[in-house]
This record gives C-alpha cells, structure tokens and sequence, in this order.
C-alpha cells in the first residue's frame, strides 16, 4: 500500500467513522413522526445524517489537533493517527476546515432551521474546546447536548414537533452516556492522571459521578415510560401499545449498568453497543417493536 494511500486512511480514522452512530438520534424524529416511508422527508433525513457525519468529522479532527499532546500520554488515545505522528497537524487542520466548509454548504441547501442547528452544534463544540471543558459539571452537559441537537436537528428537517416527554428522555440519557464515559476515564486512568489527561476529572470522583448516573438513568426510564403512557402520545399513535418497548428500555439500561460495574467498560458508547452483542440486539429488537406498534401492524 502507498504512503498516500495510507494517509487517507490514517486521515479517514481520524473521523472516528465508529462514532458516526451516534447520529443515528437524527432519525428518531423520522421514524416516531411515522414518516419512515415518506421519500421526501426520508431523503431529507439521509442527507442530515449525512452532514452531521461531516460536520462532527471535523470537529473531531480539530479535537485531535487541540488534545494531540495530552492524548500522547493516554493508553488508548496514543494510538490515534495524530497522536502517534501518523499524519501531521498541518493536513489535520486543512481537512477539519474543507470538511466544515462542505458540511455547512450542504446544510444550509437541506434547510434554514437545519443549519441554525449545525451553527447552535458548532458554538457549544467551539465554548466546549476552548473554555468549558475544564468547568465542572457544564463539560458533560456541553457534551450531552450533541446527542440533543442531533434529535432536534432530525425534528427540525422533516417539520415535525417533539413530544416534552421524548425531549426529556434524550437529555437525560445523553447525560448518562456521557458520565459513563467520564466514570470509565476516571477508574481506568486514577484520579491523578485523569486529571493529567482531563484537568475536570480531577473535581470528579467515582461516588459523585455514581450518584449521577443512577439519578439520570432513573430518570430515562420514568421520562420514556411517561412518554409511552401519556395522553399525547396515545391520541397521537392510535394505540397503547408503545408501552410493550419498554421492557427493552429497561433491559438497555440494566444491561449497560452491568457493563460499567462488572466489566469496566463505559468509555465509548459506540463501542459498547457494537460490540456487546446482547446490547446491540436489544436496541435492535426495541426499534423494530417500535416501527411495528408506530406504523399499526401491531
């Protein structure tokens, strides 16, 4: 293989393409506004989804710029292309911006709510990078509110309005991802080199951030079941059926609970998903239930 070649790869790993399922949020509006099988709002959807590939793709190549010293002494993050002097800061840089500059053009075709959204997403990246993330507390909800976006971003697209309850439910589980993900960097690095790594670990510690997790967690589950039950969403479907999901909401929850106490995981939610398999086929047994109760078969 070419050296150019395995630049472009080097550089393609630098999206984190893994993490581009994160996106996936976008789509939620799509399938509980039961439009899934409209080709105009379906194509438009797509094309979001497509943008915000893009767009945190840059993000996460400006990241990489940013933390290329601190990620040097990461056990995992050292790996990385820039990190491991695979590609230089130079091509990092001129990627992020061309990529960022596509990114925005396209989303400003798809709509003018839509690329709000894309400047909204970029301001919180920009606050984050540069002040935020060092302050306590505010670092995972400037993070938390990436998934939140995204789902308002995938409402926004197709014109459709969000049920509060479902609202909630996505803050709320995007925090308990998030401070997953903060447990896991606190307990895998130790408080010391966490904060070597991460200057806001240091003002965390394992019970605070244990406190969290089982309070939002417990909020996911109450805010869906609500969604499931309530007025609106009956009248709005047609149906009570929705409730029959939410055993795997439940088993979702417990299931990643397991992963973070038991087995020490936590520090990639894409990763988690992907590759615990009793994981993913839950989510995929739970959208499915989904689009049959949503879409009247059952």
């Amino acid at each position: 293989m070419g050296d150019a070649m395995k630049t472009v790869l080097f550089l393609f790993h630098s999206l984190r393409p893994r993490q581009w399922i994160k996106n996936g949020f976008i789509l939620l509006p799509l399938i509980f506004a039961q439009q899934l099988f409209d080709p105009v709002r379906l194509l438009a959807s797509l094309q979001a989804l497509a943008v915000f590939c893009g767009l945190t793709g840059a993000v996460y190549l400006f990241n990489d710029y940013l933390d290329r010293e601190e990620d040097r002494h990461h056990p995992v993050k050292r790996h990385r292309p820039l990190a491991a002097g695979l590609i230089s800061p130079r091509l990092v840089l001129a990627s992020a911006a061309g990529l960022l500059l596509i990114s925005l053009l396209w989303g400003f075709f798809v709509g003018r709510g839509f690329f709000f959204i894309l400047l909204i997403y970029l301001g919180i990246q920009l606050l984050y990078n540069l002040c935020l993330r060092d302050v306590v507390i505010l670092d995972v909800f400037c993070v938390a509110c990436g998934f939140f976006l995204r789902v308002i971003a995938g409402a926004v697209v197709i014109s459709v309005p969000l049920s509060r309850w479902i609202i909630i439910c996505t803050i709320l589980l995007a925090m308990f991802l998030v401070l997953s993900k903060r447990r896991y960097e606190l307990i895998t690095l130790g408080k010391v080199e966490a904060g070597k790594h991460r200057q806001v670990l240091s003002q965390y510690s394992a019970h605070l951030l244990d406190q969290m997790i089982g309070i939002t967690s417990g909020g996911v589950l109450l805010s869906y079941l609500l969604y499931c039950t309530s007025p609106e969403t009956v009248k709005k479907f047609r149906t009570e059926h929705l409730i029959y999901t939410f055993p795997f909401v439940l088993y979702g929850i417990f299931r990643y609970l397991y992963l973070i106490y038991q087995k020490r995981e936590g520090g990639s939610p894409e990763k988690i998903i992907l590759s615990d398999h009793p994981l993913l086929a839950n989510v995929i047994l739970w959208l499915i239930s989904c689009v049959l109760i949503l879409y009247g078969v059952l």
